[in-house]
């Protein structure tokens, strides 16, 4: 076989754990591709064939390509203003009373062309690969109408063809009431399980549906199993927005309907932890949110971690509780914040996050994955969660390329 890259004089670090090394790091390795895919990995002195082209990485250090499992990316506007309010003493109540909230994101996201709304999220995608990130997941919900939800997820759909990365789609509608079901929040939940969910499904947007699970301002867990039961007949696959500000059985009910992931679970107890572990839901950890609303309530990581609850890192990038384009921050959050170890954190960005989006094919440096690498100049693989600020991202390889 001749393959068609291959990268020498790098360290790699696998996230494929061997002897003990939970990150799997191979000193002075190679990998090669072909066809797109990993075709060999291992130490450079036992590469086994060429390759059509060769890179010299100088020492630099290869990862997996990072994955963002929870972004809200696109949408229109923001809430500086709202900072600012919440800075001089003003409660949630009153800036809501104020027009503010989420829906002034949704009034701005409602006024958007789809192409505005593409041209709005470049900027912040951009930062985001800039940092080594090569997979995306978006998420609808600001639009809460069926027009708009689907216009976001037509413009999310769109990104790949503009910038060099892989994306998954998330309908969200199940997101807040909007204005025009102001106390009707069951009928709202009803209308996006019969019928926008089959629209949306019918035109082939969404590659899964989230919902938010809060019985004090998002939907009960009833609700939330009708939109559930919804995607199940769409086939679709289901997240969930779970145990953020209080414990409401969220992460029960998304082990019930076997989520790819329930998201936040800062309030999450150690019986729904376990219940996700053995559905095989990802536990996916949002330091960023946790930081910006100023949460106090830390997830039970040792209940996670007793309970052998993969844990997944993500940014939640979105306007209003984390406007935060930083993959590589949240590693450096998920660690002091949560005590994660540098292990924990690399494998929440990667191999856990592809779980978290049902992908198999990609998180770790193997035979067989995609080819997506994350190329840094650093001198060892904890600088990515130690430092502050910094980007050390070298480049990138999207399948292959």
């Amino acid at each position: 076989m001749i393959f068609d890259r291959v990268w020498l004089d790098a360290n790699l670090c696998t996230l494929v754990p061997r002897d003990g090394d939970p990150l799997g790091v191979i000193a002075d390795g190679a990998i090669a591709s072909k066809d797109g895919r990993i075709a060999w990995v291992g130490k450079r002195e036992d590469l086994p064939a060429t390759a059509a082209e060769t890179r010299h990485c100088d020492g630099a250090w290869i990862l997996p390509g990072l994955i963002d499992c929870h972004t809200h990316l696109v949408f229109a506007g923001d809430r500086a203003r709202e900072f600012e309010m919440r800075l001089d003493g003003a409660s949630y109540e009153a800036i809501a009373k104020a027009g503010g909230g989420i829906l002034s994101t949704v009034r701005a996201t409602r006024e958007a062309s789809e192409e505005a709304l593409v041209t709005s999220a470049l900027p912040r995608l951009d930062q985001l690969l800039a940092e080594g990130v090569t997979t995306i997941e978006v998420k609808s919900g600001y639009g809460l109408d069926l027009a708009t939800e689907a216009r976001m997820l037509r413009a999310a759909r769109r990104l790949p063809a503009l910038r060099d990365v892989s994306l998954q789609t998330s309908f969200l509608g199940a997101h807040a009431t909007p204005p025009e079901f102001a106390g009707r929040t069951a009928d709202f939940a009803r209308h996006v399980a019969e019928e926008m969910i089959p629209a949306i499904a019918a035109e082939g947007l969404a590659d899964a549906v989230d919902a938010f699970t809060d019985s004090a301002i998002g939907f009960s867990a009833e609700q939330t199993a009708w939109v559930f039961d919804a995607a199940r007949r769409a086939g679709l696959r289901t997240k969930l927005h779970a145990d953020q500000l209080r414990d409401d059985g969220g992460a029960a009910l998304a082990a019930r309907y076997g989520a790819l992931s329930a998201d936040h679970i800062e309030y999450a107890n150690s019986e729904g932890l376990a219940a996700m572990a053995a559905a095989g839901t990802v536990g996916v950890l949002l330091p960023g949110a946790f930081y910006f609303i100023r949460e106090i309530h830390f997830p039970d990581i040792a209940a996670m971690r007793a309970a052998g609850l993969r844990i997944a890192l993500a940014t939640d990038l979105n306007p209003g509780s984390c406007p935060a384009p930083s993959l590589l921050l949240m590693l450096n959050m998920g660690c002091t914040l949560f005590r994660l170890t540098v292990a924990e954190a690399l494998a929440g960005v990667t191999t856990h996050a592809a779980a978290a989006l049902g992908l198999a094919d990609r998180g770790a440096l193997a035979p067989g994955l995609r080819c997506d690498l994350a190329i840094y100049g650093i001198s060892r693989p904890a600088e990515l969660c130690y430092w502050i600020g910094r980007n050390p991202c070298l480049g990138r390889v999207v399948a292959g390329r």
